[in-house]
C-alpha cells in the first residue's frame, strides 16, 4: 500500500492487511509509482483504496496477461443512487470502445511492459492507456467502487464534470489546470 500523506488513520488501518506500507507525496501516479518500484511480481495491478477486487482476481489478471500486456476489468459502482448501475454499463462500454482504462477499474499490467504511470496531477490513467502500444484486456468480472463521490456530488452532475474534464484533456489543457479545476467543483 502507498499512502500519498493523509492525514486519517489509513497507514495504521491498513497495516494488518498490507506486507508493506510506502509514504510519498501526494498524488495517484506519484504512489502507483512507487508501489510498482517496490513490487517484485511479473504482474502489476492498480487499485484504488475504495475498489474491491473479485475473488479470484489473481487468476483472472494472470490468464489476461498471458494474451495481453495491459488490461482493466469491467466496474460495479456501489451505492443507492439508481443510476450507478446505468454510469458503470457507461464507464464499461466506454473502456471497451476506446481502450482507455480509468483507476476504478484495477488497470493491471505486465512488468516487463510497464514504463510508469506519467506523473500528472489528473488524468494519469488515460495518459497510460494512451501510451500503452496494444488494446487492454477487458475483462467482464467487476471490481466494485465506491458510490460516494457519485452520491455527494450528484450523479449528473459528476458525469457532466466527468466528461468535460476528459472533453478539456483531449483538447490539450494541461492537467495541473484540470486538477484545481476538479478540486473547486468536488
Amino acid at each position: 500500500m502507498v499512502d500519498g500523506g493523509s492525514r486519517d488513520a489509513t497507514p495504521a488501518t491498513a497495516a494488518p492487511l498490507c506486507d508493506r506500507i510506502l509514504t510519498t507525496e501526494k498524488g495517484r501516479a506519484l504512489q502507483m509509482n512507487a508501489g510498482a518500484r517496490a513490487a517484485s511480481g511479473d504482474a502489476l495491478v492498480f487499485l484504488h483504496a475504495d475498489t474491491r477486487l473479485p475473488a479470484d482476481a489473481d487468476r483472472l489478471v494472470l490468464a489476461a496477461l498471458e494474451r495481453s500486456v495491459w488490461g482493466r476489468f469491467d466496474v460495479r459502482i456501489d451505492g443507492r443512487h439508481p443510476a450507478l448501475p446505468i454510469v458503470a454499463c457507461a464507464m464499461n462500454l466506454r473502456s471497451r470502445l476506446t481502450g482507455v482504462a480509468t483507476g476504478d477499474q484495477a488497470i493491471f499490467v505486465r512488468r516487463d511492459a510497464f514504463t510508469g504511470f506519467p506523473e500528472l496531477p489528473l488524468m494519469e490513467d488515460v495518459a497510460f492507456s494512451s501510451a500503452m502500444k496494444h488494446r487492454p484486456a477487458c475483462l467482464r468480472e467487476k471490481v466494485v467502487t465506491s458510490g460516494r463521490r457519485w452520491e455527494r456530488g450528484g450523479v449528473l452532475r459528476t458525469i457532466f464534470l466527468m466528461w468535460r474534464l476528459r472533453i478539456l484533456y483531449a483538447l490539450g489543457v494541461s492537467a495541473e489546470r484540470l486538477a484545481r479545476d476538479y478540486a473547486e467543483r468536488r
